[in-house]
């Protein structure tokens, strides 16, 4: 009789009753979860859609996690294990509540981590038991604000455990305008069992995802990397100079210590780099090289760090850069020195801190990349022009290694032009042809400015030329040789006049010219203006754009 003149009981009970209905329709939700892909938005679709529910006042959901804001976080005092905690990773309100949102937004900063074990919330987790308020009285907040919990009318709280082949992945807790019906902890422990399988599946597909687009840069970036090592070949050689440096090789590949390596073009500093990766414990992971002559500036930074789409004109999707391809891997920066100087601090970020941010994200990604650079230039002169960084330069040159040019090791030359030889014959599918004594006095006796490339290059070129596979060798008409380092200027002589800037990228451009002029603007093969220059056809061609050379029209002259 007093239960029936009560309106409250009778309220209270209207709302029990329409509590069936409104779990029937959980049904859409289930499989709308069950068909996300992206974590971020499967949190966020359970909460959203859990506190539409008329008699809900606030959905939220924790994943227990390892503990990271323990300085900061408001229940330290009450935290036992800080090793772990839940983590608050999605919460929402009902679109209908006008509750006091300073209140609210103390108590969403304290329940942002909850310590394991603590309080409802926090022994949900440890013990995998639901924490379920069915009487009056009971603490209805899950934290110890009880409290606050009656100043914004929550008289029911349902908290279940997610739960996935025996491991509790976190809870899901619906605050309620009503106390907690008898059989709403059923459906809800039902939809918390969905909630861990959802979990898994994205988590497996985002894994799936990682992985092959991880694959997919890999062929992107190894493929020309492949072919390169494949048509240069190992390093070979048994001069002092060689053993010297692969000791050096060896004890460094060891570790994961930054790399300098120094030495004029041509003499294999990427061979020395690819050692020197094969022989440490990323090898499993990819080699990524950069030629760092061979970017446009204006594309650096996507280049290297990536961008989000729409972060400029013709940014149509997402890319990843080239420090998230070598990610657990290697990076070869080679031509270091022609890093631009505005962009070399947000290298030495990387090299610091591991950190970096793609073209017009917010997000800073961290990585795991090992850096070894190559250079030709004196960077330490750089450094004192003030066309490099200092610090970058330290950064950079924790382990220098240098490469003797081809001329101070001329103890190897017979078996580099016997290994060149062999991979042309097959490569070019020329008949065979053999080295005589009188062919290796030929290329002991030469100066090589080219170093090992212009090697490979005359063996090749010599190779074409055989008949009845025999060999010869003329360097009278190398032209190349013009462009060798000077000889020091004799004793006694005045030393040579110093050019400005201007004046050498004058000088540069002109030399430039002459070579591409002798070789009829031929630029790669045997007798290009590259093998001229004694640079990669890639450096020269990245050069012709920085000088602004193009090739004259036909019709120029007219």
């Amino acid at each position: 009789m007093n239960r029936a003149g009560n309106p409250n009981v009778h309220l209270n009970m209207r709302l029990a009753s329409d509590y069936r209905p409104e779990f029937e329709s959980l049904a859409n939700l289930l499989l709308e979860v069950a068909q996300e892909r992206s974590m971020d938005q499967l949190f966020k679709k359970v909460v959203q859609r859990l506190a539409e529910r008329p008699h809900v006042f606030l959905a939220s959901l924790w994943l227990l996690d390892k503990g990271d804001l323990c300085p900061t976080c408001l229940l330290q005092a009450q935290c036992s294990d800080r090793s772990r905690c839940l983590h608050l990773v999605a919460s929402a309100k009902s679109p209908l509540e006008t509750a006091d949102d300073a209140h609210w937004n103390r108590i969403a900063e304290k329940s942002t981590r909850i310590p394991y074990g603590y309080e409802g919330i926090g022994q949900v987790v440890s013990t995998g038991q639901p924490f379920v308020n069915l009487k009056p009285g009971q603490d209805v907040s899950g934290i110890g604000e009880n409290n606050w919990a009656a100043q914004v009318g929550i008289r029911g709280l349902d908290v279940q455990p997610i739960i996935f082949n025996g491991e509790t992945l976190g809870v899901v807790a619906l605050y309620s305008r009503i106390i907690t019906p008898t059989q709403g902890p059923t459906w809800v422990r039902i939809f918390a069992n969905h909630i861990a399988a959802a979990i898994i599946n994205v988590r497996a597909f985002e894994e799936n995802e990682r992985l092959k687009h991880q694959l997919e840069l890999e062929n992107t970036y190894l493929r020309e990397e492949v072919n390169e090592a494949r048509a240069f070949g190992g390093i070979i050689g048994q001069s002092q100079e060689l053993k010297c440096l692969l000791r050096q090789v060896e004890k460094v590949a060891r570790t994961d210590a930054t790399v300098l390596i120094l030495g004029e073009s041509g003499t294999g500093k990427e061979l020395v780099a690819r050692e020197i990766h094969k022989c440490s414990r990323r090898n499993q992971r990819p080699l990524i090289r950069v030629n760092c002559a061979s970017i446009p500036k204006e594309l650096y930074e996507s280049e290297f760090f990536g961008h989000v789409k729409g972060a400029f004109t013709g940014a149509l999707k997402d890319r990843a850069g080239r420090f998230e391809a070598a990610d657990g891997g290697t990076m070869l920066l080679d031509e270091v020195g022609e890093i631009p100087p505005e962009l070399q601090s947000k290298f030495l970020r990387v090299l610091q801190e591991k950190q970096y941010e793609r073209v017009g994200d917010e997000r800073t990604r961290t990585v795991d990349v090992r850096i070894i650079a190559a250079t030709n230039r004196n960077l330490k002169q750089d450094v004192e022009a003030g066309r490099f960084r200092q610090d970058l330069y330290y950064r950079l040159n924790v382990f220098p290694i240098e490469v003797a040019p081809l001329r101070k090791r001329k103890d190897d030359i017979p078996s580099l032009a016997a290994h060149f030889l062999d991979q042309a014959i097959r490569r070019l599918n020329v008949p065979s042809a053999r080295l005589t004594p009188a062919n290796l006095v030929q290329l002991q006796t030469h100066d090589w400015p080219g170093n090992v490339r212009e090697l490979q290059n005359t063996i090749e070129r010599a190779l074409i030329l055989a008949q009845n596979g025999v060999l010869n060798f003329d360097f009278s008409k190398d032209e190349g040789r013009s462009i060798s380092t000077p000889a020091p200027a004799a004793t006694g002589q005045s030393a040579a006049a110093i050019l400005t800037d201007i004046e050498f990228r004058q000088h540069e451009r002109e030399n430039v010219l002459l070579a591409l002029n002798q070789a009829g603007w031929k630029i790669f093969g045997p007798g290009g203006a590259a093998e001229l220059l004694g640079l990669k056809s890639t450096t020269l061609v990245s050069r012709l754009k920085r000088l602004g050379i193009t090739k004259p029209s036909k019709n120029s002259a007219n």
